[in-house]
């Protein structure tokens, strides 16, 4: 082929020839096998050109070639384009798929050129070859079945079908042979392994790998293969990606990196550590334009790239780990050439009107630009687009000179600001472009409301806050800008029809601050509610509304209240004990409420005796004083005690009750002194009226019980009565009593003391059933106990009762 200058001369004289006379060009395609025999007609001139074959000889055709051989001659008494030397497909496109010859067709008086391309078709005249006779590979016996390991792929300078087409494997019992196809690009072939290997057995296992091509008869070639088994090195490494690509520009300067492989291996220590290098497949060497790093598989341009050469380097990489024996796998890398051109086009922004206000119409002009190319003829021509998804478009004005113009909705608030990238393409071969960034600013116009974080705010204030205090900050943000996004607050509703909200809290139109203008009682008023109003300053303003809880929350600011029948500190309230009463013995219990809540109302029972008195104790959340020991002699007779009543606030608050505890000899004088202040009162205490009310009622609800069951059970009898056994009232010796019928009992249970005894009535929801016991534990709780009808299980239930429940 013609290389530099002498390429560069030729086309200099064809275009000077071209540029001194009035001539028309055309262009003929002729098609033309290669090793055709010399004299071989390709096509006529002539005919396809339309001249008489008479004046071939007067206007002296000529066959020019830019070529220092010359592969075609044209006869002039017929007009036939024929083959003079050689044509070998190979030497003239080495690695192309398509083969072409140009020439020109010259006439003179007056000068015409004509230019003619043949078409070399490939025929089947070179067999497949491998770079390598024998092909040696170290496999471990440990190898998995399904393990693939590539082959040298065989080289077939014919192309098209005369091409490689195929690959055989000899017969064996321990690999098989896959052939995947390129594509585009070549065919490789892969051992997999079948059968597990035994280095024991078999060592060395020898195969041979038979490359056929397409042609008709097929040609082929042969590899011997060598497989030496190996029993170490347990894993192989894995490329990161089955395929790497790259793009590198033709002429890059040398020691430019343009991609990195990377693979890893599963072992340890030196069985771990890579080692990359290339695989040498046909008769491209890669190493002679790329060079590859062992250790880091950073590959790098070391040698002159060229376009017009190779398009692409299809490349094979081996990683081998530095085990003993090695493993490697092997990758692919696709380099794909880029094109260099003298210029590309330019993009100038001859106006630009920025901003745009974001409600601008469809159809707005946004910029002028103006697209220039310095080439000349097709390679001068542009066309212009815009790149990704943005709300423009551009309008063709005239020729090269284009409209940006709005081509949807606009929001500031989404978008402020867009780099519309405009793309500029000539229409050379190949084609350059170039970009260009338009910046478009959009300005604002109120389209947004102000806008609160959520729709309902809750504010919790202490009650007996000062008055004046901030209790909170409302506060909507606007995305609009400067006066649209100016935002003054308002109070907009009341939250009572007799109470107006402006008496009882302020806003701050600037700040949003919210202001008590009363200080808060929790026990009067425990939450409220309304409405702010946020609103901008466009024209026309917008506005949103935010609802507001107001949760007032408890202080300690109530003491404990001491319940009847004892009262506060400063009133005599005495109990009465035996001097025979047992340790635990009950004396009293003193009940107090906190108008608090929360644990400002949790209240604690702290007994305060005089020094060095340890017979009483009392429950410091019941509030039950009970004897700690026996009495003794050295006892006194009456025991004054003070009852320490606190809340659990801070600070706590607290309320004081004080008891005499009087020592008597017998519970005889108790209840003779419990009957004197029965007597001496004019009517029943609540106690006694409680008890006799559920005395009747509870008789009464018997008796129609048992009126009803009668009546039931003789109607079912047919007017005989069945036998009931007759209800049973049983007094105990510790006061209580228990109620029974059948299987029904109920215990009602009195302390020794009446005055100080709990009257228990079960609510509706928890009525005695059958087989049920319920007993008095003393104190506040009870227990239920139920025997099933089986007898196997069962169950218990504890409940707190109050007095009088």
């Amino acid at each position: 082929m013609v290389r530099g200058g002498q390429r560069l001369t030729m086309w200099i004289k064809i275009i000077a020839l071209l540029c001194l006379c009035d001539a028309s060009a055309a262009q003929l395609s002729f098609s033309v096998a290669e090793e055709v025999d010399k004299g071989t007609v390709v096509g006529n001139i002539a005919k396809d050109l339309h001249i008489n074959v008479n004046e071939l000889e007067k206007r002296d055709l000529r066959i020019v070639s830019g070529n220092s051989n010359k592969h075609f001659d044209v006869d002039l008494k017929t007009g036939a384009l024929y083959v003079c030397n050689r044509i070998d497909r190979e030497e003239l496109c080495p690695n192309t798929a398509k083969c072409s010859l140009s020439v020109e067709a010259i006439l003179n008086n007056p000068m015409h050129l004509h230019r003619i391309e043949v078409q070399v078709t490939d025929i089947n005249d070179n067999a497949p070859s491998f770079i390598e006779n024998e092909k040696f590979l170290n496999i471990s016996e440990s190898s998995s079945t399904g393990e693939r390991y590539l082959l040298p792929v065989a080289n077939d300078a014919d192309t098209g079908s005369n091409s490689v087409k195929s690959y055989k494997l000899g017969p064996n019992e321990y690999f098989s042979l896959d052939v995947q196809g390129g594509g585009q690009h070549s065919e490789s072939a892969e051992l997999v392994l079948q059968k597990s290997l035994d280095r024991e057995k078999k060592s060395v296992i020898h195969l041979v790998l038979t490359a056929l091509d397409g042609g008709k008869p097929p040609r082929s070639g042969t590899l011997r293969i060598v497989v030496h088994v190996m029993d170490i090195n347990d894993n192989s490494p894995v490329f990161s990606q089955p395929l790497y690509k790259a793009q590198v520009t033709e002429n890059t300067q040398f020691q430019t990196s343009i991609v990195t492989v990377s693979a890893t291996d599963l072992d340890e220590g030196i069985n771990s550590e890579i080692l990359y290098s290339f695989i040498k497949r046909g008769n491209f060497k890669p190493e002679a334009l790329f060079s590859i790093n062992p250790g880091t598989g950073e590959i790098t341009v070391v040698g002159e790239v060229d376009y017009e050469e190779n398009t692409a380097h299809d490349i094979r990489i081996q990683a081998r780990d530095k085990g003993t024996p090695s493993r490697s796998t092997h990758g692919k890398l696709l380099v794909e050439v880029i094109d260099v051109n003298d210029n590309t086009p330019e993009i100038t922004v001859t106006s630009l009107m920025s901003p745009v206000k974001e409600d601008a119409e469809i159809g707005t002009v946004v910029a002028l630009v103006t697209v220039t190319d310095k080439d000349g003829g097709s390679n001068g021509l542009t066309s212009a687009k815009l790149l990704g998804v943005v709300p423009f478009k551009l309008k063709v004005n005239y020729k090269n000179y284009y409209s940006l113009t709005v081509d949807g909705p606009l929001d500031r608030e989404s978008i402020s600001q867009y780099n519309v990238t405009m793309i500029a393409t000539d229409e050379g071969t190949p084609p350059l472009s170039s970009t260009s960034v338009i910046p478009v600013h959009i300005s604002d116009v109120n389209d947004n409301a102000p806008l609160f974080s959520e729709p309902v705010v809750n504010v919790y204030v202490k009650e007996n806050s000062a008055v004046g205090a901030i209790i909170s900050t409302i506060t909507a943000v606007d995305p609009d800008l400067v006066e649209n996004a100016k935002v003054t607050y308002s109070l907009l509703s009341d939250f009572s029809k007799s109470i107006p909200i402006t008496s009882v809290v302020n806003i701050n139109s600037e700040t949003g601050d919210i202001i008590s203008l009363q200080s808060f009682n929790y026990e009067e008023l425990k939450t409220f509610n309304f409405k702010v109003q946020a609103t901008d300053s466009g024209v026309p303003p917008l506005s949103s509304n935010v609802t507001v809880n107001v949760l007032i929350l408890d202080e300690n600011d109530n003491s404990p209240m001491i319940l009847a029948p004892y009262s506060e500190h400063g009133s005599v309230n005495s109990e009465s004990i035996p001097y025979s009463a047992e340790a635990a013995y009950f004396v009293a219990k003193i009940r107090a409420v906190d108008a608090d809540s929360g644990y400002n109302a949790l209240l604690s029972y702290h007994l305060s005796e005089p020094k060095g008195n340890n017979l009483f104790r009392i429950g410091t959340s019941t509030g039950e004083i009970r004897t700690k020991r026996r009495m003794s002699d050295n006892d006194l007779k009456t025991h004054p005690l003070v009852v320490l009543v606190s809340d659990n606030g801070e600070p706590s608050l607290s309320a004081t009750v004080s008891i005499d505890v009087v020592v008597v000899e017998s519970t005889a004088e108790i209840q003779t002194q419990f009957r004197h202040v029965t007597v001496k009162e004019d009517s029943f205490s609540d106690l006694n009226l409680y008890l006799l009310i559920a005395i009747v009622s509870v008789s009464v609800i018997f008796l129609l019980s048992l009126i009803t069951l009668i009546a039931v059970r003789c109607h079912r009898t047919d007017g005989t009565f069945s036998r009931y056994s007759a209800p049973m009232i049983t007094t105990h010796p510790d006061g209580s009593w228990s109620y029974s019928k059948a299987t029904q009992q109920y215990d009602v249970c009195f302390s020794s003391d009446t005055l100080k005894s709990d009257v228990v009535v079960f609510p509706a929801p928890f009525p005695p059933v059958d087989g049920e016991l319920i007993s008095i534990n003393g104190g506040d709780t009870f227990t239920r106990t139920q025997t099933l009808p089986n007898k196997e299980k069962v169950r218990m239930l504890t409940h707190s009762v109050q007095k009088g429940e």
